[in-house]
């Protein structure tokens, strides 16, 4: 099973909402050891994969953390897809991304010879959220070269809002969530789709749910937090 660039960053873009550090914010714990594991849905509810999260390391520089997680993918007959480690750092209120150790090697492989640049704006979520509170937009930008012809991959999340609180039950749990909605944008060559999404999020937790959508608002895929621990 190969990963498609489309999908794998909007995979990313989704559950990047899921990561953070305690003295960053209240939201999320980032704390060595600590497990997640996210069962994938299509919109029939059928599982199409499980992937799981553990932070593997994390040190402390000044007002700087800096951590790394480890990602592991597994398809619905629980074939590994992909496994990769990634960076990212907190201070303050704010998490950033290392959005080019996001990408795995046999997705980059795909890709032989050609020359990649990848960039980001980071995603934020602040510490006191409200409902009616509108969020900063983020983006994902991956540029491909080959033999003088370049080929731009675009993601962007815009119109985010913390639309209500919701308490939600899954495997792993109830928990009282912020619902936060988003609409990604997918822009390649002369192709442009939209894929409204969802995030519900629980203080101490971080990602407890999430759905995307197409432009029509029907269902399109589904994450549930189905095991955490500590």
């Amino acid at each position: 099973m190969k990963i498609t660039l489309t999908a794998f960053i909007l995979f990313i873009v989704g559950t990047s909402n899921s990561i953070a550090q305690n003295n960053c914010s209240k939201f999320y714990p980032m704390t060595e050891g600590v497990a997640m594991e996210y069962t994938n849905y299509n919109k029939k509810g059928k599982v199409e994969g499980v992937s799981s999260y553990k932070v593997t390391e994390v040190d402390t520089d000044g007002s700087i953390t800096n951590a790394t997680m480890a990602i592991n993918l597994k398809d619905e007959k629980g074939k590994d897809i992909y496994s990769t480690d990634y960076k990212l750092s907190c201070s303050g209120n704010m998490v950033t991304l290392d959005f080019e150790s996001l990408l795995p090697s046999e997705m980059m492989e795909q890709y032989g010879d050609m020359d990649i640049d990848i960039s980001g704006n980071d995603i934020e979520i602040p510490n006191d959220l409200s409902v009616g509170q509108n969020l900063s937009d983020a983006n994902v930008t991956m540029k491909i070269g080959m033999s003088g012809i370049n080929m731009n991959m675009v993601v962007d999340m815009k119109n985010r809002k913390v639309e209500k609180k919701e308490n939600v039950t899954t495997p792993a749990g109830t928990y009282d969530c912020y619902v936060i909605y988003s609409e990604n944008q997918s822009k390649m060559m002369m192709v442009n789709q939209v894929y409204p999404s969802r995030v519900w999020l629980a203080e101490g937790v971080g990602m407890v749910k999430q759905e995307t959508y197409k432009k029509n608002g029907n269902l399109m895929a589904s994450t549930e937090l189905t095991a955490y621990s500590k």
